[in-house]
């Protein structure tokens, strides 16, 4: 009999849900988008009630469309949007301003106060995160400094702070529970990956509270259950990973040196170091990829803030396509090499520069320049940020001949061969790219039995397509010293241009 998992995979730009069989097959899925605000320059914002009520809406219609009650739902697993920063009141369960989201910069100044006080070595070296208004830290401070009465009543004891996978279990249980996992845990500077508990020294470094943190466990652990008010019955919730966490424990990359590359809003390139938390230096960040049982893997990660997100901002910023899958057709009637640039630097640039005051610019235009040569440096320079991370993670020591893509970018062929062919390296598309939900109902499906072990999951992996790079050493040396030459004339004044060295990727 099979036994089903509903995996909620909460998005910067939608709510999703996906209903999963216990052979990790999806049987049905449901989306909505919700409102982006941006009420200053640099600054990104959603309502938490939008957040909740697509979450639910989307469970719902998920569950519909599969044609199950949630009596058949075995368990739950959640897999979210990082970084992003919710405070709510603890009695009300409302939240007291809109969510802070991990591309916001507004805390990019206090930032550069805190590398400036030589702060950047001791949050480097307990959190594996580089001093960056991207983390949830400085988002925090900001709204118990900036909200009318926040602070009086955080020292109170009456908020609570999350990230999105910890708003909405206290939603799904009704005020029951207030967790979060290891990895989301991981990306708040203010979480010791190594002693794996909050560190006292950066909650008094940040003015947090402890009362206001959630509970932190692993991955796959007991969250409580969704409240049978909510879908009809109630429902164990055991799993809970970060998205690129759970994209990367989708994709198997559970043996040291396996990884992964994430194209949705965001890139994120993961790379899993097993038991040692390396840090990189070459900017990069050092993670938790997981933890089961107690036990930690880590991970080396490199973050863009705009790979799927350029490709909204073409269409619905500048109206040159109606829907992203438009993409491919006009990037393969594009003639010739390409020597338009996009630098898509709308909120700063992440690894390896993380230069939060960075601005997007289109470089190389002629007369000649039309929709399709800007539509496709918009999926070139997602390519070239790709590149960009992996050669720090090369620089770092890694050799990688391989890399496992998924998200929503990546059912464009013409996109992943320009990426193999940027890298000069294999990119393998699985079978099913949904790896950041399946990674979610692997997780809960670990706690429940349904998955045996981590083996049992890896025999589920399967290749759809591989693409080998067809371009030549001349090509992707030309095409590349552009890129970076672009990036250099987007820089701020402020911060010295940091160009990895390049290094040829193993072929």
């Amino acid at each position: 009999m099979s036994r089903y998992i509903l995996a909620i995979d909460q998005g910067t730009t939608s709510s999703r849900a996906l209903v999963f069989d216990n052979r990790g097959n999806i049987v049905s899925r449901a989306q909505q988008e919700f409102t982006q605000h941006f009420p200053n320059n640099g600054w990104v914002e959603h309502d938490p009630s939008d957040i909740w009520r697509t979450t639910l809406e989307s469970c719902i219609a998920a569950l519909k469309s599969a044609k199950l009650k949630a009596s058949a739902i075995s368990c739950i697993g959640i897999t979210n949007q990082r970084e992003t920063t919710i405070v709510w009141d603890k009695k009300t369960g409302l939240a007291i301003a809109n969510a802070i989201v991990w591309q916001d910069r507004r805390t990019s100044d206090y930032c550069a106060e805190l590398k400036n006080g030589g702060f950047s070595a001791l949050v480097q070296e307990k959190t594996g995160l580089l001093i960056d208004s991207y983390f949830s830290a400085t988002k925090l401070r900001w709204i118990l400094e900036n909200v009318p009465g926040a602070r009086q009543k955080a020292d109170q004891g009456d908020l609570a702070f999350g990230t999105v996978d910890s708003f909405l279990l206290w939603n799904l249980t009704k005020g029951k529970h207030h967790y979060t996992d290891a990895t989301n845990a991981s990306r708040t500077m203010l979480f010791n990956i190594h002693t794996q508990q909050w560190d006292s020294e950066l909650l008094e470094l940040f003015d947090i509270p402890i009362s206001m943190l959630p509970q932190v466990k692993d991955c796959s652990d007991d969250y409580g259950k969704c409240d049978a008010s909510w879908l009809g019955s109630e429902i164990p919730i055991t799993g809970v990973m970060g998205d690129q966490q759970a994209a990367a424990f989708g994709q198997c990359c559970f043996e040291s040196g396996m990884a992964k590359s994430t194209y949705g809003t965001g890139c994120f390139v993961l790379l899993n170091t097993g038991e040692e938390a390396i840090q990189s230096s070459n900017r990069l960040l050092t993670t938790v990829a997981y933890r089961l049982d107690g036990k930690t893997t880590y991970a080396m990660e490199g973050s863009i803030f705009m790979a799927g997100a350029t490709m909204q901002w073409l269409r619905d910023g500048i109206g040159l396509i109606k829907d992203a899958s438009e993409s491919e057709a006009l990037a393969m009637a594009c003639q010739g090499d390409l020597s338009v640039y996009l630098v898509p630097a709308f909120t700063g640039l992440g690894a390896p520069y993380w230069d939060p005051d960075a601005r997007g610019a289109l470089f190389g235009m002629t007369r000649d320049t039309g929709v399709k040569e800007i539509v496709t440096a918009g999926l070139m320079s997602v390519c070239y940020q790709t590149k960009d991370l992996i050669l720090a993670i090369c620089a770092d020591g890694a050799d990688l001949a391989r890399l496992r893509v998924d998200g929503g970018m990546v059912a464009n062929n013409y996109f992943l061969q320009t990426l193999a062919d940027v890298l000069d390296c294999v990119v393998h598309r699985p079978k099913i790219i949904e790896t950041t939900a399946l990674g979610a109902a692997y997780a809960a499906g670990l706690k429940v039995g349904i998955f045996e072990s981590l083996d049992a999951i890896a025999e589920n992996w399967q290749l759809e397509k591989g693409f080998s790079a067809r371009k030549d050493y001349e090509w992707r040396e030309k095409s590349y010293s552009g890129w970076l030459d672009a990036v250099a004339r987007t820089r701020s004044d402020l911060f010295e241009a940091e160009i990895t060295p390049k290094r040829k990727l193993t072929p």
